[in-house]
């Protein structure tokens, strides 16, 4: 019914966050690595913001398509079907609360478990590079 509100109001806030971080990276000169540079790779962490921007946003797009499908979501007030009687508002904060909380957290997760990666593979990288600089 409306569980894809949980993810959109997550993406809204870490798209804020986004461009907070970016303007703080900006202010303190941190570099955005392109590939033709080939010094210490590292990710500046708006970028890393922006894989979980991307991941909400378009898990929150395709739920809200899915649910304008199946005639859950209307063009008039109050939009979602499930709001205009009482009884299937209570059963609709409650998918909100389980479905949209738990799919939020997820994608949450794995974005951190990406994030988790990254990090091993920059360090990995800088290992080898001091290697051939040493050599």
């Amino acid at each position: 019914m409306a569980c894809f509100l949980v993810p959109t109001a997550e993406a809204i806030v870490t798209t804020v966050i986004t461009k907070v971080v970016e303007a703080r990276e900006k202010k303190a000169g941190v570099e955005h690595a392109s590939e033709a540079e080939l010094k210490e790779v590292k990710t500046p962490f708006s970028k890393k913001m922006k894989w979980l921007n991307a991941m909400l946003w378009g898990g929150s797009v395709l739920l809200a398509f899915e649910h304008l499908w199946h005639g859950e979501i209307t063009p008039f007030f109050p939009f979602l079907t499930a709001a205009a009687d009482p009884a299937d508002a209570a059963e609709m904060l409650h998918e909100m609360a389980t479905s949209g909380v738990a799919m939020a957290v997820l994608v949450t997760l794995v974005w951190g478990g990406i994030v988790i990666v990254s990090i091993v593979l920059e360090k990995r990288a800088a290992s080898v590079k001091a290697e051939e600089v040493q050599s």
